[in-house]
């Protein structure tokens, strides 16, 4: 008998759609970025860098991702409480610098509960965030219907 891990909800095909999603956005708003799903770990799920992307977007779009995933709420939202004055300032050198505090990073939720997250980096922050959350909403979608069936 093959002894297995668990993946959880977010199955490689959910992910890989989610890509495709996110990346079919960036084309339509005529940008290329890099695209990364973590399971609810962190761990690297599924990744796709675009034909013409930038060279950091494969770093940061996982760590953007994982910066969602670990702290439950978008890039773009913890970087408003990662300011200077704020609660969470200095937040960004924490996890061993991988912590990303601007747009880019959604959680994907099932139920209640983050079960993973969708990274994007390589436009600007608020384009990288629209990616991301069609990409999210593509996979939240899937979760659901998967519960349904």
């Amino acid at each position: 008998m093959e002894l297995r891990s668990p993946t959880g909800p977010i199955t490689a095909a959910i992910a890989m759609d989610a890509i495709d999603a996110a990346s079919r956005w960036a084309q339509e708003i005529d940008v290329s970025v890099s695209v990364a799903i973590v399971d609810s770990g962190g761990n690297l799920k599924a990744f796709l860098r675009m034909d013409g992307a930038e060279i950091a977007g494969p770093i940061l779009a996982v760590d953007k991702a994982y910066t969602a995933v670990s702290n439950r709420m978008t890039t773009h939202a913890l970087g408003a409480l990662a300011q200077p004055g704020q609660p969470l300032f200095g937040l960004h050198t924490g996890a061993g610098g991988r912590y990303v505090i601007y747009g880019g990073g959604v959680p994907i939720v099932f139920g209640n509960e983050i079960v993973g997250a969708i990274g994007v980096s390589g436009a600007a922050a608020e384009q990288d965030s629209e990616c991301a959350k069609v990409g999210a909403d593509s996979a939240q979608r899937a979760l659901d219907e998967k519960k349904g069936a």
